[in-house]
């Protein structure tokens, strides 16, 4: 597991430039956000966090198209679903997750403080790409599926940084509701990518 997750780093790496790519996305929403809104500042410092979040969450959908699409051109794919057995499967897809979230979205995670629990969204993200990895342009049907899983996870961060500003906001309520989430959808993600996988490759 460990030969796949550097694997996926170096392949990710030689694509180039994803995580750059996304933080370059991630930095033109939150600078173009303000033009729009004009010069309030009080209102700027309201709606902030949220900015933030939609930022790094539209950013971190970038590259899920690409998280087995090089595996089924080259076939790796193939091996990876017929070698491994019903229990590996999922915990191949768990490593292939955590190795696209170091590779796209950490560097969000460092232009972005508070945002390491965007691992939820590669995890979500995984079941979209399974489903959509036989389609020769399913990036935009990635993110039209996932959407609306993520939204829970994108409320409570949002809720999370405006406690940590915000004084009589709470704080580790949300909190704790997202780090419930993310480990929910620890197990759950790469099941359900899983058997995605294997009902494309029958």
């Amino acid at each position: 597991m460990l030969d796949l997750y550097l694997r996926d780093i170096r392949l990710a790496m030689r694509a180039g430039g994803a995580g750059l790519t996304g933080v370059l996305f991630f930095l033109a929403v939150i600078v173009t956000i303000p033009f729009g809104m004009g010069p309030d500042l009080n209102l700027l410092a309201r709606i902030g966090p949220a900015i933030l979040w939609i930022g790094a969450l539209l950013a971190s959908l970038l590259g899920l198209d690409r998280l087995f699409q090089a595996d089924r051109e080259d076939g790796s794919l193939d091996l990876m679903i017929l070698a491994g057995s019903r229990h590996m499967l999922p915990v191949t897809v768990f490593v292939k997750c955590l190795a696209h979230w170091t590779a796209t979205c950490l560097p969000l995670v460092a232009a972005a403080p508070l945002l390491g629990l965007f691992l939820g969204i590669a995890l979500v993200g995984a079941v979209g790409a399974a489903v959509a990895v036989a389609l020769p342009r399913g990036g935009l049907l990635i993110s039209v599926l996932i959407l609306p899983l993520v939204i829970p996870l994108l409320i409570f961060g949002v809720s999370a940084s405006y406690g940590a500003v915000a004084e009589p906001d709470p704080f580790t309520q949300p909190f704790l509701l997202m780090l419930g989430l993310t480990l929910m959808l620890a197990v759950i993600g790469p099941l359900a990518a899983a058997v995605a996988l294997r009902w494309s490759a029958d």
